[in-house]
């Protein structure tokens, strides 16, 4: 039987398989220097160096310096907002242009949002958002849930496990500094406002250059490479491929499951490693497994359900909503038309 890994990838991809690796790439080691691609891809810098400048000047794809919720002692929240049809687009918009929310999801045939929010502190009241959306006008309903532990994601994308790296390609491109994990009594990195300036930067171009950086933040561009190491070590800031429509299939869900809590763990892992799967956490609530899954086809989704996730230890309950637009991903808010930074 074929697995999801042989089944031909949709017809309409604009990457060629070599700017896939490249996205691969960067998505293994997002500061990684074209010289370094070079080397592991089998081209020369500037082939490297082209590639890139043609996906990020078309907006193809983007490389992101984003931070870890935990490390700045900040909670995520997956919140799902239920809405009158008329009103599902307007406030899915409005949604992504706030600062605090990423991966907007419009789904369920455009009744409801997804989207995770991001509060300080630990408690719906460290929200103003998740306190206003009750009381919005046209929602029918909310829940809020939150974010305990991410199984895959974050640093981690599909394109780790469907792209065309080899194991030796993949080693020589992992950055040999990695963080050390957060422990639960581990405390948030204190940061200051030239630090703060520089992840909001690095948020929208991940791989700015140092000099270019250092002229927005007032540091020199050996401190900024060195804050970026430093923030990297310590855990606040990884790189991500913003993936659009390109890096994507056809069908995409939201998977919520409800686990008996003692096989939770087993069941996340076994959840992570699936191909199907481009984000995977514990939270809190009846379902308390929630993943998002992209397929080629409403097919192989079925089949899916009913092989992969029908085997997970400890399955009490399985709901799903399919994703129709996402409005916004785990970067700065870009309206339709925007050029790529």
């Amino acid at each position: 039987m074929k697995t999801y890994l042989d089944i031909p990838r949709r017809a309409d991809r604009t990457l060629s398989e070599e700017e896939v690796a490249l996205a691969q790439a960067l998505q293994i080691n997002g500061r990684a220097s074209f010289r370094e691609i070079a080397d592991v891809l089998g081209v020369s810098d500037q082939t490297a160096a082209r590639r890139w400048a043609r996906l990020r000047s078309s907006g193809r794809i983007r490389v992101l310096g984003l931070t870890d919720p935990q490390r700045m002692g900040d909670s995520g929240w997956l919140v799902r907002v239920r809405c009158t049809p008329d009103a599902a687009s307007s406030v899915g918009e409005a949604l992504a242009r706030r600062t605090d929310t990423t991966w907007v999801h419009l789904s369920s045939g455009g009744t409801e949002i997804n989207c995770l929010v991001r509060t300080r502190g630990w408690g719906l009241d460290d929200s103003p958002l998740l306190q206003k959306l009750p009381r919005t006008p046209q929602v029918v309903d909310v829940s809020a849930h939150c974010l305990l532990h991410v199984f895959f994601g974050r640093d981690l994308s599909p394109i780790n496990k469907r792209g065309p790296l080899t194991a030796a390609q993949i080693e020589a491109l992992t950055p040999r500094v990695t963080p050390e994990p957060a422990r639960d009594d581990t405390p948030p990195v204190t940061l200051d406002d030239s630090d703060r300036h520089l992840l909001d930067l690095l948020a929208r171009d991940g791989r700015a250059a140092a000099g270019d950086l250092a002229a927005a933040t007032g540091l020199s561009p050996s401190t900024v490479r060195r804050r970026i190491a430093e923030l990297t070590a310590s855990g606040v800031l990884y790189f991500d491929v913003d993936p659009p429509d390109v890096l994507r299939e056809n069908f995409r869900a939201a998977l919520w499951l409800e686990i008996d809590p003692a096989h939770l763990a087993t069941a996340g892992a076994a959840l992570a490693a699936h191909p199907e799967v481009a984000f995977a956490g514990a939270v809190t609530g009846t379902t308390n497994l929630y993943a998002s899954v992209d397929v080629p086809t409403a097919h192989l989704f079925y089949r899916y359900l009913t092989e992969s996730v029908a085997a997970l230890p400890g399955l009490r309950h399985t709901a799903t909503t399919p994703i129709q637009r996402t409005m916004k991903g785990a970067g700065p808010y870009l309206p339709a038309g925007t050029p790529a930074a």
